[in-house]
């Protein structure tokens, strides 16, 4: 059989290794184990099924829902018939989930649990366009019993129809491979949609198996290796790692028991490869931080001693210079003392491959990781080009480049900045956009929308998305995401917007981190209620403006952010102004809050906002605050 199609690597896995486990999941706390013959059994079940149900190759299912086996089992089922998956993130409203089903032209849904199955019959209630929906399958049955929509199909009742009673599951699944071809779609992944709803990527069998080969030359990946999966399966760097690279060089998938289990799951697995997008990379770096701020005095002396050494022993890493015989013995001793420790409470004790993308990572986060002693690599990718084109090499990483191409792509700058790329690896197009496909892809280059250039070591250097960067009026040109990077280091910020294109100079709006700031709040004995109500604290401008200062001092003068506002309420998917991936929605976010953004280049000090803000459950409450505006400069 030729290995031109995922489910062709996953029936290879299992004629080698029937009985070794590829994916284990944590529930009730004990990990179950399933192994290469389950999983091909269970996909062949799902697979006829569907077919039951009357797709055929060419509809559409979706998935929404946390990282799950019945995740994985159900997209390799539609694959194996020719149906195209996509995924839906689990936190995503009703009127996305509603524009992505319609958009996909969606056949069957499988919905985790009771909350996204509400989604899906409000929509079907509420829309006829949603009548093409056969059936929604759901597989955590907890609130269930209480429900009788006919739609309703529960996911452990599928084994129960009697499929492949006498065994024949391998004959079917060859049968069903053989109709199946390289260049079929297996995969649908939406855009991050900074500018609007997302677009639909179609990524053929092809695309998702050689960015796969591609990505294992660069950075290697071994049958015995572990890898958590814990980032939203709709995103395109889950897929590449916890669908594709897995089929293709077999290593064990772990799915944890919850999104508050994590860490401690990551714990148990020890695992060997990691790849999350900036904000996990972020929220560590913070983490660890909170931590020693809470330790003791002792703890704390240890740490801020050992952390300046690593700090120097990574540098000379990055500038590739061989580090003295006294400093390799005080890492080395740093590592024992203090180090060690740290990689251990994260999980990353035998972590061989870490990489970050998605997004540019703050060189300060890039730096700090470096001196724990954890090889992290950034790569550089789009959705379009099955996520990736570059990455660093093991030793050669720096924190200015995203590293030079991978084995098979090929990349040019174009005059005005523009970033190409051209490989195996490029989309089939948007569903049913030909306008947007004709945009993006010309005479077979994908055209990303990214500026950067080449450095002299022939490594690609991002600057930002072209449409983002911007211009003083002086003619200074900067990159907003360069600063919001650098100042998000800090632990007490959680998201910043920065202002100034056509501008005299730079301004920013700055979210405060609620859970850390707060328990600073409560250690310097600071009284707050809400939210708004901390964030205008004259306490907590002053503390925000220590850490913009630091920045400052590390940029030059026409460059340096001269004033800022603490917004009374955090950035929400939500409410649009974040991606579903966590990246700011700038021109939203601009044109939302433009009377903010005018008292910033304004004479005022302070702004009065009533606003009308939306909860969770959907219910709208009026806030009335006064807003003080910071001057850096006195």
């Amino acid at each position: 059989m030729d290995l031109n199609t995922l489910p062709a690597y996953l029936y290879s896995n299992f004629k080698k290794n029937p009985d070794k486990t590829a994916f284990r999941e944590k529930d009730l706390g004990i990990w179950q184990s399933f192994t290469w013959s389950d999983y091909l059994k269970n996909v062949c079940v799902v697979a006829a099924f569907f077919e039951e149900q009357g797709l055929k190759k060419g509809d559409t299912i979706a998935v929404v829902g946390d990282n799950k086996p019945e995740w994985v089992v159900c997209e390799m089922a539609a694959q194996l018939l020719g149906v195209i998956p996509i995924g839906i993130y689990q936190d995503s409203v009703i009127s996305e989930v509603k524009y992505i089903l319609q958009k996909a032209e969606v056949k069957i849904v499988v919905a985790e649990d009771q909350e996204q199955v509400d989604k899906i019959l409000d929509i079907l209630e509420e829309s006829e366009e949603g009548n093409d929906i056969k059936c929604v399958i759901y597989y955590d049955d907890k609130g269930m019993y209480q429900y009788n929509d006919p739609s309703l199909v529960y996911y452990a009742d599928i084994f129960n129809n009697g499929y492949f009673k006498e065994g024949g599951f391998e004959k079917y699944c060859e049968s069903k491979i053989n109709e199946i071809d390289e260049n079929d779609v297996a995969v649908m992944c939406t855009t991050s949609g900074t500018t609007g709803f997302p677009k639909l990527a179609m990524l053929t069998h092809k695309n998702m198996i050689f960015m796969s080969h591609s990505l294992g030359k660069a950075d290697p990946k071994q049958e015995d290796d572990e890898f958590v999966s814990f980032l939203p399966l709709p995103w395109i760097g889950e897929q590449m790692m916890c669908v594709a690279s897995a089929l293709i060089f077999g290593f064990k998938v772990n799915f944890p028991e919850s999104h508050d289990t994590v860490q401690n799951d990551m714990k148990e697995i020890g695992p060997n490869l990691i790849f999350s997008p900036p904000r996990v990379w972020e929220n560590l770096a913070s983490n660890v931080q909170v931590k020693i701020m809470d330790t003791s005095r002792f703890k704390r002396f240890m740490y801020n001693k050992c952390l300046p050494v690593g700090y120097k022993y990574a540098e000379s890493r990055f500038d590739r210079v061989e580090p003295s015989v006294w400093l390799k013995i005080k890492y080395r001793l740093a590592y024992l003392a203090v180090f060690r420790k740290l990689k251990e409470r994260m999980g990353f004790s035998f972590l061989r491959s870490a990489i970050t993308g998605g997004a540019a990572l703050g060189p300060d986060t890039f730096k700090f990781f470096h001196a724990l002693g954890i090889n992290l690599k950034q790569i550089y990718g789009q959705t379009e080009i099955s996520g990736i084109s570059c990455i660093h090499r093991q030793d050669d990483v720096d924190f200015t480049s995203v590293g030079k191409p991978i084995e098979g792509t090929e990349i040019k700058i174009l005059e005005d900045g523009e970033i190409i790329s051209r490989s195996d690896a490029v989309f089939a197009g948007y569903y049913k956009d030909q306008k947007a496909t004709d945009e993006t892809l010309k005479d077979g280059w994908l055209y990303s929308g990214d500026a950067g250039y080449f450095d002299e070591n022939g490594k690609l250097v991002v600057l930002d998305r072209k449409k983002d960067i911007m211009h003083l009026n002086d003619g200074t040109m900067f990159s907003p995401q360069f600063l919001e990077n650098k100042i998000k280091f800090s632990p007490y910020v959680k998201e910043a917007v920065t202002f100034g294109n056509n501008r005299d100079f730079i301004a920013m709006i700055i979210n405060i981190d609620m859970d850390i700031v707060s328990k600073w709040a409560e250690e310097n004995k600071i009284s707050y209620t809400t939210y708004t109500d901390l964030s205008s604290k004259n306490e907590v401008y002053e503390l925000i403006a220590k850490e913009v200062a630091e920045v400052n001092r590390q940029l030059k003068d026409n460059m340096k952010i001269k004033r800022f506002v603490l917004l009374y309420k955090e950035l929400d998917a939500d409410d649009g102004e974040l991606t579903r991936t966590r990246k700011v929605r700038r021109g939203f976010v601009e044109e939302r809050y433009r009377e903010i953004v005018e008292a910033l280049y304004g004479e005022k000090n302070e702004i009065t906002i009533d606003a009308v803000i939306r909860l969770q459950d959907e219910r709208e409450k009026r806030i009335h605050t006064t807003m003080k505006i910071y001057n850096m400069v006195k």
